[in-house]
């Protein structure tokens, strides 16, 4: 209940019984899990090749700025820093649902050497939202430099922002951080909303979907400006995830057709590689049976 109050839900548009809609669409994903018509559909992405050549990424000035070596922005969606086009391995990512446009950053987890870098991409593109989707260490493996203020030490003094945290909660299972940035230069303040998912390592799919769409909600209810800055550790996993299950909710909410596979195709010609895994790629046709037979219980009452 708590779900489709949160997912924006209009009832169908299309004049179809919205239950019989509903039901064929949950049989036939059903049927393309079971085939594994997914697995297929995941194997065919792996084949496509890069669109450009990531030479920016690559230059040897900018190899440290990498946290993996292999994990690149290509070149025409790369975001640039600065008056000279810098370098920060991130990039725009833009998806159209009907007449909308979803316009992102994606990143990999900064680095020590790169969170100034960092918080200057935040500061330019006029971003009000951080989407962060992991811990900073997982298993004993560091995923993520701690780039934000954290009690005691509330303030950190950066090249040419002071960053200062505002206020923190932590729930069940994301932290809200509200982070004042402050330009040195011209002392404009901005705050910015930092949202940590950090329930990701559970492998219990609807209890993750359902934490996973919640955190949605909140992240659309606390973005006004901008594109929405989203990263995990490679920039590639679980911050596709959250992009195309952000995307799969708006198509739902809007009462149009989606192709799960073109969605990862279209997020993949953006940034390579888009959506790591196999199961990474099947959670997302999870994610959207869940909220579809949860819709499904609502219309039924």
């Amino acid at each position: 209940d708590e779900l489709t109050q949160l997912i924006n839900l209009k009832p169908s548009q299309s004049g179809v019984d919205p239950r019989m809609g509903i039901t064929g669409l949950i049989q036939g994903l059903q049927l393309q899990i079971e085939n594994q018509e997914v697995l297929k559909e995941f194997m065919a992405l792996e084949h496509v090749k890069p669109t450009d050549d990531c030479r920016t990424g690559k230059a040897p000035e900018n190899q440290n700025k990498n946290r993996y070596r292999d994990i690149l922005p290509y070149d025409k969606t790369r975001v640039p820093l600065g008056e000279k086009n810098g370098y920060i391995n991130a990039s725009y990512i833009r998806m159209n649902v009907g007449e909308e446009e979803h316009f992102y950053i994606i990143t990999q987890g900064p680095l020590p050497s790169t969170m100034a870098d960092f918080w200057q991409m935040v500061w330019e593109s006029e971003s009000d939202v951080i989407a962060m989707m992991t811990k900073e260490v997982e298993l004993g493996q560091v995923k993520c430099h701690q780039y934000w203020p954290e009690p005691p030490h509330d303030c950190k003094d950066l090249a040419n922002f002071y960053l200062k945290l505002h206020s923190y909660q932590i729930l069940e299972y994301f932290i809200i951080r509200k982070i004042q940035m402050i330009n040195k230069q011209t002392e404009e303040k901005r705050i910015i909303s930092h949202l940590q998912f950090t329930t990701w390592p559970d492998h219990n799919i609807p209890k993750l979907a359902e934490q996973l769409v919640k955190f949605i909600c909140y992240m659309r209810k606390a973005h006004r400006t901008g594109p929405i800055v989203a990263h995990c550790s490679t920039g590639i996993g679980r911050s596709g995830v959250l992009l195309c299950v952000e995307i799969l909710l708006s198509y739902i909410e809007k009462d149009l057709c989606f192709n799960i596979k073109q969605i990862v195709r279209d997020l993949r010609d953006q940034r390579f590689g888009m959506i790591q895994t196999k199961d990474e790629y099947l959670f997302c046709y999870e994610v959207v049976l869940e909220v579809l037979q949860i819709l499904r219980a609502v219309d039924s009452y």
